[in-house]
């Protein structure tokens, strides 16, 4: 049983910055994908980004490319997401998530996400 645990959300500004966190604890696979979503405030949840791993291999939503970077920590397990030029649109609940088949056509499906993270608001406002 994977258990993953997000870290980092907050309030920033419009044109800030922000770094979220996902910490990932009982893995036992070496293939798998790590998934970034939102779901903003009566809409339903979004694909964000993905990175395929071992092969770090990444994946954006048109919404945030060139603006969101994921990457990934092996030493600590911990997969990032560098949110840069945030946007009122950037506000919602941020869920990261595990997908242990680790298959490129299951990237931003979250049917094939196992594991989820609790959740971390992410709220950009002036």
């Amino acid at each position: 049983q994977v258990h993953l645990v997000e870290s980092g959300g907050g309030l920033v500004q419009p044109g800030g910055s922000l770094r979220l966190s996902c910490a990932a604890s009982g893995r036992t696979r070496n293939n798998f994908n790590i998934a970034w979503f939102r779901q903003a405030p009566g809409q339903e949840r979004k694909f964000v980004a993905a990175i395929r791993c071992p092969i770090r291999a990444t994946y954006y939503a048109d919404s945030v490319k060139g603006r969101f970077t994921i990457s990934r920590d092996n030493a600590k397990n911990t997969v990032y997401l560098q949110m840069s030029r945030l946007n009122p649109d950037d506000t919602a609940v941020y869920y990261c998530a595990e997908d242990p088949g680790g298959s490129l056509s299951s990237v931003g499906n979250q049917a094939a996400y196992a594991y989820w993270g609790q959740g971390n608001q992410v709220t950009v406002s002036s």
